[in-house]
């Protein structure tokens, strides 16, 4: 198969032997590829391993003849975001998400949308914990996962005032009782109609939504969790808000 001007995210750049990348992307009517990029490191090559950098925004040319695709051209189509602090790791989380959970050669224009999405809120530095938590949201929806946060797993209508745990097979359970220590690890109901709104949550009610979340991400991701979540905390200082 030849991929000729595809445009793609870059996820992920690995290097591979002395002078090549091992590189990930995502692709509106491929999904997830991955692309060999032999001799990068030559003085004359910088455009090109700039083009290779997680978050740019590429078109590229190469050709499929096995699980890996021979690059043989790639540019970038515009500046990726200019990150610094808590961002980069957002950014670390964000890439290694979609690395997770996106299946190699299959259309995503959906989750492909998504990344675009959430990679201009970067670029404009929005508000990290309330991007993240529309950006689980989203990728769940994206990839035909999604859940309902406006009615419980048994179709009562969500109650703002009640706490909810989140099922991935049954969506949102309501929590009648809680034992020690449990408290953050329930969805506020408020938190769960403002997501479903697409409304930004008070503080207390938008940090009541990571946890939640992640359970849900979790299951998806096969009981294996990801290196971001342990990294600063499991992230609690970039998604708490």
């Amino acid at each position: 198969m030849r991929y000729t001007a595809e445009s793609a995210f870059v996820l992920h750049a690995r290097p591979w032997r002395e002078t090549s990348l091992l590189v990930e992307v995502l692709s509106a009517d491929h999904g997830r590829i991955g692309l060999l990029a032999r001799g990068v490191h030559g003085p004359k090559k910088h455009l090109l391993r700039a083009a290779l950098q997680p978050m740019q925004s590429i078109q590229f040319d190469a050709i499929q003849t096995g699980e890996l695709a021979q690059l043989r051209a790639a540019e970038a189509v515009d500046a990726a975001p200019v990150v610094c602090g808590d961002a980069v790791m957002a950014g670390f989380y964000i890439n290694e998400l979609c690395l997770r959970l996106a299946p190699r050669h299959a259309p995503q224009p959906e989750l492909h949308a998504v990344y675009a999405h959430v990679r201009e809120r970067l670029r404009t530095g929005a508000l990290l914990a309330w991007t993240l938590r529309r950006f689980e949201r989203d990728v769940l929806d994206a990839l035909g996962l999604g859940l309902e946060y406006t009615m419980t797993g048994d179709g009562a209508p969500i109650d703002p005032a009640a706490r909810y745990r989140l099922d991935a097979e049954q969506g949102p359970l309501r929590v009648h009782s809680e034992r020690m220590g449990e408290r953050q690890t329930f969805a506020t109901g408020r938190a769960l109609l403002a997501l479903a709104a697409d409304t930004l949550p008070v503080r207390e009610d938008l940090a009541s939504l990571r946890l939640p979340l992640r359970t849900v991400l979790l299951h998806h991701l096969g009981g294996r969790g990801l290196k971001s979540w342990e990294m600063l905390g499991e992230l609690g200082r970039v998604v708490r808000g």
